[in-house]
């Protein structure tokens, strides 16, 4: 559950902290005192989108941060992201700078938004004032019946995604195929010349490099064998050699050697010297001889370097994205030659494909008839619990066409609802009302969280079905008053038996059924708004709840009434 809500120079927030507790956690206050901002401040911590527009005018950044008691899946994706668990705890802070830049943190380790968005489902579920039934779509409905029939990332809707995958992939490489066959048979000449060319010059790596070399040396054969016959004579052949004179200049030192010992290290580092020199004059020696000013030679390699540049214009820079340019065409080639047989091992494929994606499909299927039935039940009890009278009907319908299938399944998930007797059956978004709008979403949130409790029984070691621990509701209760709102009142009640719930509500007839109820007020301090929220004590809470009842004056039998609501709800 959420322990702790803290908020700093956030919107018209300044400084403020929340402690919540288990079971309704309720939030009242003035119209603008900032009661939705702190749900909204939630929001973010479950990866919301952030934005430099959310910090208080005159401070450079803000910060959220909440702690919320930690899970065991939580834990888990925790270790997934290599952030350490903090025992049965854990801290989810978000700081948003002036700049558009932003950090956030869990476990007082950096993390990302990512990760925030992965760690949502297992900690809160949060509804925001914003959300209608208008935006609750074909999509939103399906994902609702299947959280509510444990399908929602479970391993039968992942077999389903796979294969619908597989399936698009063989039909789109058998549609390839099939499709501008003509194109393609022009194109088997032009490869075929193209892999001819290239096998028929039968490059080597590297075969470029060796032949400027040989090329550079055959040019300039007359200049090489001077400087290699000229360098060996100064070192060995001449009568002032260097060779020569190392010869006589080692006798001398020799000498000097026998009669002081100080000269034996210089006479074997010339001893070294000479030898280095009769090395190089041997190399420079046997370079000239091996000298060829072959005008053939030289010839054949302008040739054959004038036909690789050729090749390197029309099919690559190396002589190895050449080689690579042949492979490439012979591999077409092959695939156009060994057409039918892959023509056949295609349509195999897609059968296959198509085979494990209508079993997996109508497997889903069949669960989500199952638990429609079950679902339409639960949820029509429940809105009629909230002082209306309607029939409710969860409604699929099967694509017949394999252009509709899609990775969740083939089945389209349509909520119906009659408001009146007599009515038929209609869409949900065609309700008129809002405060019915309110209660049918109410309800149907209520009907999928309970939904929960009995599966997870059921199955404990099924990780992907996901309860949160803390249901969240800004104004679900927008548009409603009198017994409804006592009905959602009750609702909210019974459902923060089983889960803890933090709602903002207007109407006293809901606040009265607060565990822990928390005024937001707004005050001035040194010619600013500030805003802070304060936990009440019994005798603050029938205040309170008199206010909501009289309005800005409170009056003692408002007072009265309050108390007798506060003492009903119980």
């Amino acid at each position: 559950m959420l322990v702790e809500l803290r908020a700093e120079n956030y919107a018209v927030i300044d400084h403020a902290i929340a402690v919540f507790g288990p079971g309704l956690n309720l939030l009242t206050g003035e119209t603008g005192a900032g009661k939705s901002i702190l749900v909204d401040a939630l929001a973010l911590l479950m990866g919301g989108k952030a934005s430099p527009d959310l910090i208080r005018h005159g401070a450079d950044k803000a910060v959220i941060s909440c702690v919320f008691e930690t899970t065991d899946a939580a834990d888990r994706i925790l270790e997934e992201n290599g952030i350490d668990a903090s025992g049965t705890e854990i801290i989810l802070r978000r700081e948003m700078l002036r700049n558009g830049k932003g950090r956030v943190f869990v476990n007082n380790q950096p993390a990302t938004a990512a990760v925030l968005k992965q760690l949502a489902p297992e900690l809160a579920l949060v509804h925001a004032q914003s959300e209608t039934l208008s935006s609750f779509d074909a999509a939103q409905q399906r994902l609702l019946l299947d959280r509510y029939a444990g399908l929602e990332g479970g391993e039968l809707t992942a077999r389903t995604a796979e294969a619908y995958s597989s399936w698009r992939k063989a039909a789109a490489r058998l549609a390839d195929l099939e499709e501008g066959e003509q194109d393609r048979l022009r194109m088997v000449d032009l490869w075929s010349f193209q892999r001819k060319e290239i096998q028929q010059a039968s490059l080597k790596p590297g075969e470029d490099e060796e032949l400027e070399t040989e090329k550079r040396v055959l040019a300039n054969a007359e200049k090489l064998y001077a400087a290699a016959m000229g360098a060996f004579d100064v070192l060995y052949e001449g009568g002032n050699s260097a060779e020569a004179s190392l010869r006589q200049g080692l006798n001398l030192v020799e000498q000097l050697a026998r009669y002081d010992a100080r000269f034996k290290e210089s006479a074997a580092q010339l001893t070294s010297v000479r030898a280095i020199v009769d090395d190089l004059a041997d190399s420079l020696r046997d370079y000239a001889d091996g000298i060829n000013a072959s005008p053939e030679r030289l010839g054949e390699i302008e040739d054959r370097l004038a036909q690789i540049d050729r090749l390197k214009r029309k099919y690559g820079s190396t002589v190895d994205q050449i080689v690579a340019f042949g492979e490439g065409v012979a591999a077409k080639l092959a695939e156009v030659e060994d057409r039918d047989d892959l023509m056949r091992h295609l349509r195999s494929e897609l059968a296959d494909a198509r085979g494990q994606y209508t079993a997996a499909a109508q497997q889903l299927s069949a669960k989500r008839t199952a638990a429609a039935g079950k679902l339409a039940a639960l949820a029509e009890r429940q809105i009629n619990e909230l002082a209306m009278k309607v029939r409710f009907e969860v409604r699929l319908s099967q694509a017949g066409e394999e252009g509709q299938w899609a990775a969740h399944g083939w089945d389209a998930v349509e909520y119906r609802i009659a408001t009146n007797v007599g009515e038929p059956l209609k869409p949900l978004d065609q309700i008129a009302s809002g405060g019915e709008m309110s209660r049918v979403m109410l309800a149907l949130k209520v009907s999928v969280e309970e939904g929960q409790a009995p599966l997870l029984k059921a199955k404990p070691a099924v990780h992907q079905v996901i309860a949160p621990r803390t249901l969240v509701f800004d104004e679900i209760d927008i548009g409603i008053g009198g017994r409804a709102a006592e009905a959602v009142g009750q609702k909210l009640k019974q459902l923060s038996r089983a889960q803890q719930v933090l709602c903002v509500t207007h109407l006293p007839q809901i606040a009265a059924f607060a565990d822990q109820h928390f005024v937001v007020e707004k005050r001035e301090d040194a010619g600013r708004t500030k805003t802070q929220v304060r936990l009440l004590s019994e005798a603050d809470r029938i205040e309170e709840v008199a206010r909501m009842v009289s309005g800005s004056t409170v009056t003692e039998a408002g007072r009265r009434h309050a108390g007798q609501m506060i003492a009903g709800s119980r």
